[in-house]
């Protein structure tokens, strides 16, 4: 069987994190431990984890010209992911993201997104032909909104899966909804996509179909160590995930949005996919940084299996 190809717009970004006791306020000064630095942004991380699953995968990203954009070029290298529409700019740094996490393996992060704010719908222009050839499309918020939205065109223009992880939430149009076939938000980004507080206490369920009326078709909402919520036409179903060690929660939506992704690329139905995807969000939390915790086939087959024999 031929691999399922999957072309992701997205981001790049060093991360550099440390685990403190509490998040910090500002004025204080406080003793960190496991420091650690890698690559991550979101759309690398589901290019990472998706050819680590199997697929061929291109990335559509820019970055730096410095230091941090060479860890950038050795891990595309190293994993196997497709870098030719990565550029290089010298007029901004390549993204960085700042990541504290607590004992519970909660985090906080801040972002400089630096080059990645370069990319226009005309640079996504450039990756046309292979989007034409891709099974799934994914994209981004860490990239312009114009980018994303010219990614989901590409897709819809070319008959490919088209997957929007809305991530960091921020207010979108209406109308790129019906370009989309998966919106994939976790609770928080899902109420944000509805103007609400990240914490409005409505259940989610009632969200989904808020957002649905305005447009989102199939929504698949993350619900961090709960599972996920399916929502479309004709699915209404909570898949639950799997117990585990829980280290480091960075990275579990970029985990599962490639495991949904490829799952859905191989011909999967929207529960098996998701299954797949909640296996990769589990593991990546087992494990301290993100691309050290993505998700081998071998692996996440077996949690699949796991999950798939509770549901």
């Amino acid at each position: 069987m031929a691999k399922p190809k999957i072309t992701v717009v997205g981001s790049f970004a060093v991360g550099l994190t440390i685990r403190a006791p509490n998040i910090p306020v500002f004025g204080v000064t406080m003793l960190g431990s496991n420091f650690d630095m890698g690559p991550g942004g979101k759309g690398s991380n589901q290019a990472v984890a998706t050819a680590r699953l199997g697929a061929e995968s291109s990335l559509v990203a820019i970055v730096g010209q410095d230091r941090f954009a060479d860890i950038a070029i050795e891990l595309y290298k190293a994993e196997g992911v497709d870098a030719a529409y990565v550029e290089q700019t010298a007029q901004s740094p390549t993204a960085v993201g700042f990541i504290i996490l607590n004992d519970r393996g909660e985090n906080f992060i801040i972002m400089d997104y630096g080059a990645t704010n370069q990319i226009d719908a005309a640079f996504v222009d450039r990756a046309e032909s292979c989007i034409g050839q891709s099974d799934v499309v994914m994209a981004v918020l860490e990239v312009p909104l114009v980018a994303a939205i010219r990614a989901m065109e590409l897709g819809r223009k070319h008959g490919k899966i088209t997957i929007l992880n809305p991530a960091p939430a921020a207010p979108i149009p209406d109308e790129i909804f019906a370009l989309v076939d998966y919106l994939t938000p976790n609770e928080s980004e899902l109420r944000i996509l509805l103007g609400l507080r990240p914490d409005d206490p409505r259940p989610s369920r009632e969200l989904v179909q808020m957002l649905r009326r305005r447009g989102a078709r199939n929504v698949v909402v993350t619900l961090g160590s709960r599972g996920v919520l399916i929502v479309t036409e004709t699915i209404d179903v909570e898949i639950p995930s799997a117990t585990v060690d829980v280290v480091d929660t960075t990275g579990a939506g970029d985990a599962f949005n490639s495991g949904f992704a490829v799952g859905l690329a191989e011909g999967r139905s929207v529960i098996d996919a998701a299954r797949l995807g909640v296996a990769c969000g589990a593991l990546v939390c087992t494990k301290l940084g993100v691309i050290p915790g993505m998700a081998t086939r071998q692996a996440a087959d077996k949690m699949y299996r796991t999950i798939a024999a509770a549901t």
